[in-house]
């Protein structure tokens, strides 16, 4: 948190936060707009008083979810336009992290109406036809990360096999198919086992990730990187950026249900929660953008001029590019390694949104017919959904940063910059935050990246 923003939230707490303001903005909750099992799963939500995580478990898990394969392809898109365009997004990293998460953060933990994640808090103050709208842009910002992914891993995959092991090209609706298959199935069958191993693989991942930056160093060529000139402008390279940053460093995913935990850990009082809120935010944003900035730099500067515009051409990932062109064996067996765990526990995590994400529409939608389906058979919906729809979009293979800038720039973007401004400006119980220099920030700066992303596909640039 600013020093302007705590100073602030000090000075309105005794009034913010007496028994009559929470009074008056509990009464604007209405709680008839949420379903049955939204009434059950927050019931669940504000049973005991232990949270779940601690401080550092917490900067761990939100850490973890950023950094996936993401940032694999961070390095070939804000590398491509320059050194300064690099050096200023490195500048801006941090603000943009830790204001729009912290704002976003505070749908829940400066709910005075405890137990509701953000869905449900949007549902209760504004209606079901908005919480369906949000649900549904919610849903958009996590299921088409899982068709990214596919497209990955297929790519990925394809590459190790024919530059790595000197294999014969194989069938791309082949590949598509066992590729998204394997990771499908395997969350299907066993889902508890699958996302464990996602949370195991976060901890060799970004030691894997931070020794190969070290790696890459005696490769540096700054002469070359110094003088690559990119014929869009320092201020139009600057807004195409962004989109892809929102991507790469969101961990939205995961913010609902910390929130939550911080409210256990804080026993409800919502100063204290939100100010626990904001410190691990702080410190993810600073440790995220401080490993993943130096991760960028180190491949950027590794790449050259020549190998940017190379790698972004065959759309893989920045260490399955590195893997064909390094005549170092090492290098060339373990950068595939890296990217397909770094998918793969991304994959996990995002099919556990998209599952929950279509399973929350569907009860929605249609209440009383979601009732007679069995739970089971709907998630195995959901799994064959996932399959078919991804293996068609790997095949097709579209491009992946193309894809990015959209998923980041419309729908994370909506949902994480605008989505708690709106709220904040409607409901008495986050109004004193509409106008805080974080929050206004935060407006601006989503505003722009919709705007950007809008232009671009638009105008195909």
């Amino acid at each position: 948190m600013s020093t302007t923003d705590k100073a602030t939230a000090d000075d309105e707490l005794p009034e913010l936060h007496s028994k009559e303001h929470l009074k008056q903005s509990r009464d604007e909750f209405r709680m008839k707009n949420l379903t049955e099992a939204d009434t059950e799963q927050i019931r669940l939500n504000r049973r005991g008083s232990a949270p779940n995580g601690t401080y550092l478990s917490w900067v761990i898990t939100l850490f973890g979810t950023a950094v996936g394969a993401g940032i694999l392809f961070l390095p070939i898109d804000v590398g491509s336009f320059g050194f300064w365009t690099l050096v200023i997004a490195t500048l801006i990293a941090v603000p943009i992290v830790f204001f729009s998460h912290q704002t976003y953060a505070r749908i829940v933990s400066a709910s005075p109406e405890q137990g509701l994640d953000v869905l449900q808090v949007v549902t209760a103050l504004t209606g079901r036809k908005r919480g369906l709208a949000t649900a549904i842009i919610y849903w958009l910002a996590i299921y088409p990360t899982v068709l990214i992914y596919g497209i990955s891993v297929t790519n990925a995959l394809d590459s190790f096999i024919v530059n790595q092991l000197n294999g014969p090209e194989i069938n791309r609706a082949l590949l598509a198919t066992v590729c998204v298959g394997v990771l499908t199935g395997a969350f299907a069958l066993g889902k508890r086992a699958t996302l464990r191993l996602a949370n195991a693989l976060v901890y060799p991942l970004i030691i894997a990730l931070a020794g190969v930056s070290i790696y890459l160093i005696p490769q540096w060529d700054l002469t070359s990187f110094w003088s690559y000139e990119s014929d869009t402008p320092l201020w139009q390279s600057l807004l195409l950026i962004l989109p892809v940053l929102v991507f790469s460093f969101s961990h939205m995913a995961a913010v609902s249900q910390f929130a939550l935990d911080m409210q256990k850990e804080k026993k409800g009082d919502v100063a204290a929660t939100e100010r626990h809120v904001s410190r691990i935010e702080m410190t993810t944003a600073l440790l995220l953008v401080l490993f993943t900035m130096f991760f960028v730099w180190s491949c950027t500067l590794a790449l050259g001029s020549e190998g940017m515009d190379a790698a972004r051409e065959a759309n893989v990932p920045v260490l399955s590019y590195f893997a064909t062109q390094d005549n170092n064996q090492f290098m060339a067996l373990i950068a595939p390694v890296i990217t397909l765990c770094a998918i793969a526990s991304s994959y996990f995590g995002h099919m556990l949104g998209t599952e929950e994400g279509t399973a929350y529409l569907v009860r929605v939608v249609a209440p009383e017919a979601s009732k007679k389906i069995d739970q089971r058979l709907l998630n195995y919906g959901i799994y064959v959904f996932v399959f078919v729809t991804t293996v068609a979009v790997a095949v097709y293979n579209p491009s992946i940063l193309d894809l990015i800038s959209v998923v980041g720039g419309i729908f994370m973007t909506f949902l994480v910059y605008l989505v708690p401004n709106l709220l904040f400006r409607k409901a008495l119980a986050f109004r004193h935050y509409a106008n805080r220099p974080g929050t206004l920030f935060v407006g601006i700066v989503g505003v722009i990246i919709m705007g950007v992303t809008v232009w671009q596909m638009v105008t195909g640039n």
